[in-house]
């Protein structure tokens, strides 16, 4: 059992799976937020009702400006894509990749595990998306932990945090299954990378489109429909 963790809580359906399995396998948690200028700011309200239905032990929501760099769609760089499913060329980075974004997110996170001397930081990045976003592979994801042991106090004294991605190996059906068991609420959850004023999902989206296809997968309703 993991006596203290900090959990990446984006707001998204991954995230709160991923809060999920740490609730599971630790006796303290720690949710953190980053706005960082995306257009999808609704998964930050998201964050916030997921992270109090959870009871953590501190919620805390960060503001980092990396819309300021520009590069991305999702913090206004152009437009969200619309295409057909499959219209990607294998391998390629999408339009709504962040710069160096999860490098960003550990990295805060990192450093609050440091001050908290949690054992582990749970993020919920997995498989289905690695073919295109460089940052959420289990090689990276090994990498930085690597970088953890290295570049910290902690981890010089040998309690550097383990960086757990419990989702990494699993398909978006597997994930909306394992959250079902879990008792996660995807009805205060979202995904959509373009979402109406009122938070209301675009459906096109690849990640609206993702979605809907882990829940068919799952032979599950999406309590929080188009």
């Amino acid at each position: 059992m993991v006596r203290r963790a900090v959990v990446l809580l984006s707001g998204g359906l991954d995230s709160a799976v991923a809060l999920a399995v740490a609730k599971r396998e630790c006796d303290e948690i720690y949710a953190l937020t980053v706005r960082y200028g995306q257009r999808h700011a609704i998964e930050v309200d998201c964050a916030r009702a997921i992270a109090r239905d959870a009871g953590v032990r501190e919620h805390r929501i960060l503001d980092v400006d990396l819309a300021g760099w520009g590069g991305s769609a999702l913090t206004g760089g152009g437009e969200i894509p619309k295409e057909p499913e499959g219209s990607a060329a294998a391998g390629e980075v999408p339009a709504t990749y962040v710069p160096a974004r999860n490098t960003v997110l550990l990295s805060l996170a990192l450093a609050w595990a440091e001050v908290l001397e949690a054992e582990a930081i749970y993020i919920g990045t997995h498989m289905q998306d690695a073919g295109g976003y460089p940052d959420t592979r289990p090689e990276y994801l090994a990498a930085f932990e690597q970088t953890a042991r290295l570049a910290t106090r902690a981890g010089i004294e040998g309690r550097a945090p383990a960086i757990r991605a419990p989702l990494v190996r699993k398909s978006k059906g597997e994930i909306i299954s394992l959250g079902r068991e879990l008792g996660v609420d995807f009805a205060k959850t979202s995904s959509c990378y373009d979402p109406a004023p009122s938070g209301a999902p675009c459906g096109s989206c690849s990640a609206c489109r993702l979605r809907a296809k882990g829940f068919r997968t799952a032979g599950l309703r999406d309590p929080r429909p188009v």
